[in-house]
């Protein structure tokens, strides 16, 4: 699939419903962000003002649980894991989204420096129809992430060559403030058994993106 072929599958589905969410999921690093990013700019070319955009963008990360939390839990050294996680507010949000809103919907996001979840830091104008929403796990058929997968019109799978995708988590880590041994520790014991289980949920996608021929296209 090319980035032409992406917006012109996102056409068609606004064509058949008042409003559209669309998921996008893929292991740790496979560079979902990247392209929701790239197909953002295209559906909003030509209209600066963000009240007036069609198109939003919400992710998962949002939805981290905070670190004291997570350390009250037991769950801080495996941080990203599906159940450090607020599925079921993340469903709720894309349901209010779903609906008609007359005013503005704030989702959380994600500060990386902080590592933290940031309450009421992305606003969703009325205007905004059509959502993408990224992450993990929203093809996850456990309680919680299956009422995440039921509000989205569809979800899209993507791939990445493993090897890229692995230096690009152990990049990021460093980028962010740990060595690079801790980082390709962590690689190794958090983010990889979270890739093999984000993998197993592959076949539920309602379509799979190999990111190097959309890079290429």
């Amino acid at each position: 699939m090319t980035l032409e072929e992406l917006l012109q599958r996102i056409a068609q589905l606004k064509t058949q419903a008042d409003s559209v969410i669309i998921g996008v999921v893929g292991a740790p690093g496979a560079g979902k962000t990247t392209l929701v990013e790239q197909l953002m700019m295209r559906l909003n070319a030509g209209q600066e003002s963000p009240e007036l955009q069609r198109h939003a963008h919400v992710p998962m990360d949002g939805y981290h649980l905070a670190d004291v939390e997570l350390t009250r839990l037991g769950r801080l050294d495996r941080k990203g894991a599906p159940d450090t996680f607020d599925a079921y507010g993340y469903a709720a949000l894309l349901k209010r989204l779903r609906e008609r809103h007359d005013d503005v919907v704030y989702a959380p996001g994600f500060e990386r420096t902080l590592e933290q979840p940031i309450a009421g830091a992305i606003p969703v104008f009325p205007a905004a129809t059509t959502i993408l929403t990224e992450g993990n796990y929203l093809l996850l058929d456990t309680p919680g992430w299956h009422e995440v997968r039921e509000q989205c019109t569809e979800i899209w799978y993507c791939e990445q060559d493993d090897d890229v995708r692995i230096q690009r988590l152990i990049d990021r880590h460093v980028r962010f403030g740990k060595s690079p041994a801790a980082a390709a520790e962590w690689v190794t014991k958090v983010d990889e058994p979270n890739a093999h289980l984000i993998r197993s949920t592959r076949d539920r996608a309602d379509l799979v993106v190999r990111l190097e021929e959309v890079a290429a296209a």
